[in-house]
């Protein structure tokens, strides 16, 4: 491995022996690796070794440069990691005490890329369908009509005397779909068929209300049926009055709708869907029309998700759990199907629609859905290295900083430079350790409570006002989740906070949020890895944690129900008759009988919290509670309820429990089936009362027939 390092023009303090010791690399300091001192970047592109630069402002030139060094590897074979030390701390107040950040950071960029994943493909003819009035449609189509296959939707306004692309009018029913499979329905039931008119604007003049305009559509509301139209019109007989609606459908690469009023109404847009209403500015709109351009061809994402199906609590028996995901999820890419006849009890993700925020990986309590592009075990490993590396380079009171790689980077960096031109803005603190993700949801509590059992004072996430409004309430719910039970195991101050920074105009908030005092942490940091099952490392982190907690704590401790993924199951012995109908339906075996004897018994560390045990329960006998027991008696199964055996009348087998039995008999014994010899057969065992049926004298047989 080689790093670059590069003072910038001496703006910002390195301490290069340091760093060197803490990469355990020699290291050369730089001044203007980007201009005077660019050969001895091209020196190192030519080398074998994967290659770091210190520096993210002139990433692009380093990558042209490297592109034109002879004996460079190419980039798809040998990327080059870029890493910002400058903004990140190298221009901030406390920049002489950031070496051991600096040494975290370049640790961290050293990682390999995550491993490539499946795809999903969109392929795109650039087919687009333009949905607004007519004037402003066509102005737009002629901005892409060179590059796109340019269809109008008219909801009204004046088109131009000249048809220069085809133009659909009715009802619009739906739209739905991706980039490259949008599916338009709409309904035609006005008198006036586009497809046979011929713009002469006879009908237009000859409507003595006013009711047709130049969408040559007819206003029904305004029309008196003087059928003046109709008359001129004759020759074309584009207008017929009481012609039945026709229903019409057709496929779509791009939908460009000028409605106010969008198509979709979920906060994450499909991919090639683009929404300008009349509110949209100059800015929104050029980019809008840039990006159709771009969408001709096949593109592809990665699968950003994982799902296992055995580990999923959605859903038992027709019976609804855990939603969480359906929920949260902001593109709607995520579907219930609980369908009885084809024995399903899952969700299904559409990967096209499904845009990578990872916000149902965050909330799921089982791990069935989990993020797979970067994974688990790669995310943890790069919270985990720059934890570890920041600690071993002398560093106190970790406290990483998650944000996004667009709007989060660019805060940070804005932050940064305000830094070196405003002495009263701090900028990000040596401590503080930021560390980018393709979205701030996609990490949640337990890569969080990992990163405090590696020693994180304390973990932080950054909102820019991009994410919707569910994934910040699910992250503040898994906060206050995590900070409960950090306290509650004696670890003083505030753990977790969720960040919130639109802009440039809250960059002096954002500078006092990062001011925070530091949170108790782990006296020894921990050693183990992010594992692929979520509820695995859960456990690891909690098992550390309690270990090493302040004060032994051996009562449980109360967390907030919301989102909890902790917690155990209350039984009103009362009611409930041993059914057992809730652990067949429990997904996690955390609910077990017992062969032996009438007994519900209950492993908590297994409890997802779903709530698929309360709504089978027949009796309404169960309820959960959310807490966690720092005791390893949360890892073996307790006694919930047992009840006495009833024994078969005729052979004295246990065959239920007396509760049980007693409560059936109570209900069928006014029934017309259950009299007599009948009633006496249901206190039998089951091969017992076969017998007594093939036994009995007094009862009808086929035979007697």
């Amino acid at each position: 491995m080689t790093t670059l390092i590069c003072n910038c023009n001496r703006t910002m303090p390195l301490d290069v022996p340091a760093l060197g010791r803490a990469l355990g690399e020699t290291l050369t300091e730089h001044t203007t690796l980007c201009r005077r001192e660019a050969p001895a970047f091209q020196q190192a592109a030519r080398g074998g070794d994967d290659l770091v630069v210190a520096c993210t402002q002139e990433s692009r030139l380093f990558v042209e440069l490297a592109e034109q060094t002879e004996g460079s590897p190419p980039l798809d074979v040998r990327p080059i990691h870029f890493v910002n030390l400058r903004e990140t701390g190298g221009w901030g107040r406390e920049a002489q005490q950031a070496t051991p950040k600096m040494a975290a950071l370049l640790a961290a960029a050293r990682l390999p890329e995550p491993e490539p994943v499946p795809t999903a493909t969109y392929k795109s003819a650039g087919r687009l369908l333009v949905i607004g009035p007519l004037e402003r449609a066509e102005a737009l189509a002629a901005q892409v009509a060179d590059t796109l296959q340019v269809s109008l939707f008219a909801t009204g306004g004046a088109g131009m005397q000249a048809r220069r692309y085809p133009v659909m009018a009715g009802r619009l029913a739906r739209v739905s779909g991706w980039l490259g499979a949008f599916d338009v329905s709409w309904a035609t039931d006005n008198p006036i068929d586009l497809d046979l008119c011929t713009r002469c604007n006879a009908c237009v003049s000859a409507c003595p209300e006013g009711a047709i305009g130049l969408d040559y559509q007819i206003d029904l509301n305004a029309c008196k049926s003087h059928r003046d139209c109709v008359k001129v019109c004759d020759a074309p007989g584009a207008i017929q009055f009481g012609r039945d609606a026709t229903e019409h459908s057709e496929r779509f690469d791009l939908v460009l709708d000028l409605r106010d009023a969008p198509a979709f109404t979920q906060h994450a847009l499909p991919q090639g869907y683009f929404h300008l209403p009349t509110s949209a500015d100059a800015t929104a709109q050029l980019s809008a029309l840039l990006k159709l351009r771009e969408l001709v061809g096949e593109f592809e994402k990665p699968k950003f998700f994982q799902y296992k199906a055995k580990l999923c609590a959605h859903g038992r028996n027709e019976q609804l759990g855990c939603n969480a995901c359906v929920d949260i999820c902001s593109a709607s890419a995520i579907q219930s199907r609980l369908d009885s006849d084809a024995k399903r009890n899952q969700i299904e993700v559409n990967p096209y629609l499904c845009v990578g925020c990872g916000a149902c990986t965050t909330v799921c309590p089982t791990g069935a859905l989990s993020y797979h592009y970067p994974s688990a075990p790669d995310q943890g490993r790069r919270v985990r290295t720059l934890v570890s590396a920041y600690t071993k380079a002398g560093g106190k009171a970790a406290a990483v900083l998650f944000h996004s790689q667009q709007a989060g980077s660019a805060l940070i960096s804005d932050l940064g430079r305000a830094a070196s031109l405003d002495k009263s803005i701090n900028g990000v603190p040596a401590r503080v350790l930021p560390l980018a993700g393709w979205h701030t949801a996609s990490l949640g509590l337990e890569v969080w409570l990992a990163a405090k059992a590696w020693g994180a004072s304390q973990v932080w996430v950054l909102a820019t006002g991009e994410e919707a409004p569910d994934y910040l309430r699910a992250l503040g719910e898994q906060m206050a989740i995590g900070n409960a039970l950090l306290q509650g195991l004696g670890y003083a101050g505030e753990h977790f906070r969720l960040l919130h920074a639109r802009d440039a105009r809250d960059l002096a908030t954002l500078d006092a949020d990062l001011r925070a005092a530091p949170a108790a942490t782990v006296s020894v940091p921990a050693a183990f890895a992010v594992q692929a099952e979520k509820r695995a490392t859960l456990e690891l982190a909690l098992d550390h944690l309690m270990a090493h907690a302040p004060q032994r704590n051996e009562t449980p401790i109360a967390l907030p129900a919301a989102g909890s993924p902790l917690g155990q199951v209350l039984v009103d012995a009362n009611k409930c008759t041993l059914c057992l109908s809730c652990v067949s339906a429990c997904p996690a075996s955390a609910l077990l009988d017992n062969p032996d004897r009438p007994q519900l018994r209950f492993t908590e560390k297994n409890c997802v919290q779903c709530g698929l045990c309360v709504k089978t329960c027949p009796e309404d006998a169960l309820q959960l509670q959310a807490r966690l027991l720092p005791l390893d008696a949360r890892k073996q199964p307790r006694v919930l309820n047992e009840a006495q055996p009833y024994g078969c009348i005729r052979c004295g087998k246990p065959f239920g429990t007396l509760k049980g039995v007693e409560a059936m008999l109570g209900r069928l014994a006014g029934h017309s089936m259950f009299q007599g010899a009948a009633l006496e057969r249901l206190k039998m065992c089951g091969d017992c009362r076969v017998i007594d049926l093939h036994t009995a004298t007094n009862e009808s047989r086929i035979t007697d027939l």
